[in-house]
C-alpha cells in the first residue's frame, strides 16, 4: 500500500521476533532508530491490535515526535485496540468505499468492521479535544480513516503457482494504515503525533454515514458529520492533512 501511493518512498521492513507486544514494540524502536544516507524515517506503519489490558508498559514505543505512527483501529466492528488507544500514534478507520456520480467520482460510508471506541487506559490529548461532545474523556479511536471494506478493497497483483499471477482483493484496516503513513511520507513533513489531522479538517473527506455496531454514545460507532469513531476525521482528500 505504501508503494502504490508513494513510489518513490523508500521502504524498509522490520520483522519482529513474535507477535507478543513485547516484540511488536522493539521492532517499532527499531525503525524509529534507523537511519540510512539521505534518507529520513517519517512513518511508521503497524497492522495489528490487540486488547488494552497490559499493554501500559509498551505505551513509549509508540511515541517518536516527528514520525508518524500510523496503527490500524481493528477489523471487528466496535471496540478499542491498543495500540490505535495509544496517544502517540494516528489510529486509522475504515471505509466502503464505491463509484458515484459527482465530481469526486467516489462516495463512502464506515465500514461496519472498523475499530473505534473510548479508550479505558489512555488519556485524551489536547488535540482530540472538543471536536464531539463530553460522552468519551479518553482517547478516542479513531482518528482518520481510507478504504478497508474487503468487498471494495484495493487491487492487488500476487505471484502465484506456476508462475502465473492474478489480480486479487485486500482489505481491513491493515490496508487503511499504510495508506495514511504513506501520505505522511509523501508530505515530507514532521508529524505531531495524531494532531496534525485536526488542525487541517479541510483537507479530508467527511463521512457521514454507516456504523460498525451498537454502543452507548452513537458517535463512537456511527458515522456523522464531523467527528466520529469508526472513520475518525475523514478520509484523505489530498496530502495537506497530513
Amino acid at each position: 500500500m505504501v508503494s502504490a501511493v508513494c513510489p518513490a518512498c523508500s521502504i524498509l521492513l522490520v520483522e519482529a521476533n513474535s507477535p507478543k507486544l513485547a516484540d511488536l514494540a522493539t521492532a517499532v524502536n527499531t525503525a524509529a532508530a534507523y537511519a540510512w544516507p539521505g534518507a529520513t524515517v517519517r512513518a511508521i506503519s503497524n497492522s495489528y491490535g490487540g486488547p488494552e489490558a497490559g499493554s501500559t508498559p509498551y505505551d513509549f514505543a509508540y511515541k517518536h515526535p516527528g514520525i508518524a505512527v500510523t496503527v490500524s483501529s481493528g477489523d471487528k466492528g466496535y471496540g478499542v485496540e491498543f495500540p490505535a488507544s495509544s496517544e502517540w500514534v494516528t489510529a486509522v478507520g475504515g471505509t466502503t468505499l464505491v463509484r458515484a456520480t459527482g465530481a469526486r467520482g467516489w462516495s463512502e460510508t464506515a465500514w461496519s468492521g472498523s475499530g473505534s471506541g473510548c479508550s479505558a487506559i489512555y488519556p485524551m490529548q489536547a488535540w482530540q479535544q472538543g471536536v464531539t461532545d463530553a460522552a468519551c474523556s479518553m482517547r478516542m479511536e479513531a482518528d482518520v480513516s481510507a478504504v478497508a471494506d474487503p468487498k471494495t478493497g484495493v487491487a492487488v497483483y500476487s505471484p502465484t503457482t506456476g508462475g502465473i499471477g492474478a489480480w486479487l482483493r485486500f482489505g481491513g484496516t491493515s490496508v487503511a494504515a499504510p495508506i495514511i503513513a504513506a501520505l505522511y511520507g509523501l508530505n515530507g513533513q514532521g508529524a505531531n503525533f495524531g494532531a496534525d489531522p485536526y488542525a487541517h479538517p479541510d483537507a479530508l473527506f467527511d463521512v457521514t454515514a454507516g456504523s460498525n455496531g451498537v454502543c452507548g454514545a452513537p458517535y463512537l460507532c456511527t458515522a456523522g458529520p464531523g467527528y466520529d469513531g469508526p472513520t475518525g476525521l475523514g478520509t484523505p482528500d489530498g496530502t495537506n492533512a497530513f
